[in-house]
């Protein structure tokens, strides 16, 4: 396979966690050997992830077992409702309505932290600015917007509308205005380069020799840490304001041809979780698409 995959220590064990949020010391080893991490390298990201009570440790060496917290696993929870947005939008079944999605905030400087973190947030989420404090998306984003500024105790500085006419100076056509929002191209860079990542390993785990538990494993991982990559600055614009064919939807493709076949190949009972949450996203849009 062609292509290393730059893979953060704390990413690889949060990968390996299983449904029943252990992480096998022995599994974890053998995984960071072969991505060419060292056996200090991970025990010190063990180390700091116990110590900041995000997991506890139970024995010693590589019969140790790592147990992730309760808030672990629900920090950790790959965001499924966007992920399946995605596919959705792939297969045609979510067409725009039209409608432009904005929030707008005030939040004062001596509350400087939550501005910050709300800011974030909505970039995140899929906004852009227009201007100071107010951006806009092309989804329904509302609800996960008002959860992070209660969490944040911004919510009475926000403010939520909807739109069918924006103008940006004279520019008003949506494809037109979602190009000068987004960074449309450095997206699409992502993906082809996921692509090409995944194109090899499709090829190893459908070939006819038998990938090793840990090379699946490892193909899992890297397969992984790249849709992240892809997928975190991705706004998932409708495919109406998207220059066609779009790259995201073939690296889609892929991934989701690589996911059937690693959740076909690994039938073990202990399976990290991630292996059973995309192969389902992945089925779930594959079967409505079929309907």
């Amino acid at each position: 396979m062609t292509d290393h995959v730059e893979i953060p220590t704390r990413m690889l064990v949060h990968a390996l966690i299983r449904a029943d949020g252990t992480v096998g010391a022995d599994e974890l080893y053998t995984v960071a050997n072969t991505l060419g991490m060292s056996d200090q390298q991970v025990r010190l990201c063990v180390k700091r992830l116990v110590g900041e009570g995000r997991f506890t440790h139970e024995g010693r060496g590589r019969k140790a077992q790592l147990h992730a917290t309760a808030q672990t696993m629900r920090d950790l929870a790959p965001n499924a409702d966007f992920l399946r947005h995605a596919f959705q939008q792939d297969a045609g079944l979510a067409p725009w309505d039209g409608f432009w999605h904005l929030a707008a905030f005030a939040v004062p400087e001596s509350a400087r932290t939550a501005r910050d973190s709300l800011r974030e947030t909505l970039v995140h989420l899929g906004g852009a600015p227009l201007q100071g404090g107010l951006y806009v998306c092309a989804n329904t984003w509302e609800p996960y917007v008002e959860e992070a500024a209660r969490r944040l105790g911004a919510h009475g500085a926000l403010a939520l509308l909807t739109t069918t006419d924006l103008r940006r100076g004279d520019t008003r056509e949506p494809a037109e205005l979602a190009r000068s929002l987004w960074p449309l191209q450095e997206i699409a860079d992502r993906y082809h380069h996921l692509s090409r990542i995944a194109r090899p390993r499709l090829a190893r785990l459908t070939g006819p020799a038998a990938p090793s538990p840990s090379e699946l494993l490892t193909i899992a991982v890297e397969l992984a840490a790249e849709l992240t990559r892809a997928m975190d600055p991705d706004p998932l614009l409708p495919p109406q304001l998207l220059p066609q064919p779009w790259p995201g939807t073939q690296a889609r493709e892929l991934v989701a041809r690589c996911w059937a076949a690693l959740y076909e190949r690994e039938g073990g009972e202990a399976r990290p979780a991630i292996f059973r949450l995309y192969a389902d996203i992945t089925r779930e849009a594959a079967d409505r698409a079929t309907r």
